[in-house]
């Protein structure tokens, strides 16, 4: 008898337990990992899947599985900054290759500000397999929130909050900042101010703490920082603000390339030449760092190799592997160009 299924009909779990000969229940397990299946009936169910084009249902499998094959990647910003940052288009670049190779749906999911609790509760609902954060502002309840979820989960960057015993991915910041002064210094800058990342975020308190290590090491002020925001407006303000408060400053660091790319304008706009009056190093290496005028100099952040990083520790989570304890640091570099 011809048991081949028509074509215009979708092939169901019962056949493929009829035609491998096995039982609807152990050809389900079969196709859901296998637990207790002989490896006779695991053969004879994926050459019965394959003979008849079997797909499973996503839905039946995750009742089955308790799995949903999605993860999130979430960052607590507002809409515009997750749209023009270069660095959020690099954590999707990198940790999109790892979870596309486990076959894992990614979801990005945006905290706008007052959002924490609400994404935090859909987190632990149920809808994900697990969750990569990257942006920590002191005040967000995810990462405390996920900490204690049992949620696999990776943070890119440091929380402020418990990161101690979290899977940690991020680049060693207070390095960056000092590789970044100690450039200034040693081209004989002796009034170098700051334009840091937020006051609440773990990069902008290390950066800054860098460069004050940097200037208290060679005997140099270091009272001259404003706060700025990782943003090109703010970076614009940032140095205005800087150059009011101390007219006789002869170079910046500027703790991201995007509020760097907003300082330079502003300072061409004052008549101050960049590098013979002031020198600028920014922070991130982005695409932005080759198009301003002059080029920038700036310290690299790896951020697709982390991204990276981050999904496949995310992986191995979901694979059975306990959470990685110590973090995972990458070492920034100094890129030399045409602005210090």
């Amino acid at each position: 008898m011809d048991q081949t299924v028509p074509s215009t009909t979708a092939p169901t779990l019962e056949q493929v337990a009829e035609r491998a000969g096995v039982s609807r229940s152990t050809a389900s397990r079969a196709i859901n990992g296998g637990l207790r299946v002989s490896p006779e009936a695991m053969e004879s169910v994926a050459a019965a899947v394959a003979e008849l084009g079997y797909t499973p249902n996503r839905a039946a499998r995750s009742l089955v599985t308790r799995r949903t094959e999605s993860v999130a990647l979430v960052v607590p910003e507002p809409d515009e900054r997750v749209l023009s940052d270069p660095f959020f288009a690099g954590v999707l670049n990198g940790v999109s290759t790892p979870l596309a190779q486990s076959d894992l749906q990614l979801l990005l999911i945006i905290a706008r500000p007052g959002e924490s609790e609400r994404t935090a509760r859909y987190l632990r609902a149920g809808h994900v397999d697990g969750a990569i954060v990257v942006s920590h502002h002191r005040d967000d309840s995810i990462d405390r929130a996920l900490q204690g979820s049992g949620l696999p989960t990776v943070f890119i960057g440091r929380p402020l909050a418990g990161g101690e015993t979290a899977a940690v991915v991020d680049t060693d910041n207070v390095r960056g900042g000092r590789l970044a002064t100690e450039h200034l210094i040693g081209l004989g800058r002796r009034r170098i101010g700051t334009i840091t990342g937020p006051a609440d975020m773990s990069a902008g308190i290390d950066r800054l703490a860098g460069w004050r290590a940097a200037l208290t090491e060679a005997g140099l002020p270091d009272d001259a920082v404003v706060h700025g925001d990782f943003t090109v407006d703010g970076g614009a303000a940032g140095v205005r603000e800087l150059l009011e408060r101390h007219p006789d400053l002869d170079a910046v660091f500027i703790a991201s390339d995007l509020m760097a790319a907003g300082a330079l304008p502003v300072l061409a706009e004052l008549g101050r030449d960049v590098p013979g009056d002031v020198a600028v190093v920014g922070y991130d290496n982005s695409g932005l760092a080759t198009t301003t005028k002059p080029n920038l100099t700036t310290v690299t952040q790896p951020v697709i190799a982390m991204a990276r990083a981050a999904g496949e520790e995310l992986v191995a989570q979901l694979q059975g592997r306990e959470p990685r304890r110590d973090p995972h640091i990458f070492e920034p570099e100094l890129v030399i160009r045409g602005s210090a």
